[in-house]
């Protein structure tokens, strides 16, 4: 149980330290470190924890993080990848925070900071074609044609700024109607 902890802690560390551009950036590397590196969690489970993650109030790293770490190794787990995740972004901000208004005109900062703005671009596009096209060890895909009738609507529906909060419950009302309970 300390070894899967521990481990939790480096995987978290590591997501929270590389994991630029905010929550949906970081899923390909989080599916990278729980799926397919360490296989705590099948691409289904992992795609129902994004679910939940964005579905519930707060940030969707720190949100997948505790609900990871819950399933991974209960409460004790929980606590573990949530601080890991938070701890690199907690340091870095003071250290940035503390050097910003020296060097917030410097144009190698200006530089780096423009450079990570493609990647950070690149990842979020990874992680949606990550959790829109998911494959399981043995090659099927969970997701299936009323999947994608459900996408479709909601993406009509955005489209249409039908608000947000109507368009997850109407898709969870479908999904109870289609899957069952």
């Amino acid at each position: 149980m300390i070894s899967t902890l521990i481990q939790l802690f480096i995987s978290y560390i590591k997501i929270g330290f590389f994991g630029f551009g905010g929550g949906y950036a970081m899923l390909s590397l989080i599916h990278s470190e729980v799926v397919v590196k360490n296989a705590w969690l099948t691409n289904g489970e992992f795609a129902d924890i994004v679910a939940i993650s964005q579905m519930t109030p707060g940030p969707i790293a720190i949100n997948s993080a505790t609900y990871i770490g819950y399933e991974i190794a209960g409460i004790g787990g929980s606590i573990v990848a949530t601080v890991a995740v938070c701890l690199p972004a907690l340091t870095l901000m003071m250290l940035i925070t503390h050097f910003f208004l020296r060097l917030q005109h410097n144009s190698v900062i200006k530089g780096a900071v423009m450079g990570m703005r493609p990647v950070v671009v690149g990842m979020i596009a990874s992680a949606a074609l990550l959790l829109m096209f998911p494959h399981s060890s043995d090659g099927e895909s969970f997701i299936d044609g009323w999947s994608w009738a459900i996408f479709g609507l909601t993406l009509v529906g955005s489209a249409k700024k039908i608000n947000p909060i109507l368009l997850i419950i109407v898709s969870g009302i479908m999904g109870v109607i289609i899957y069952g309970l």
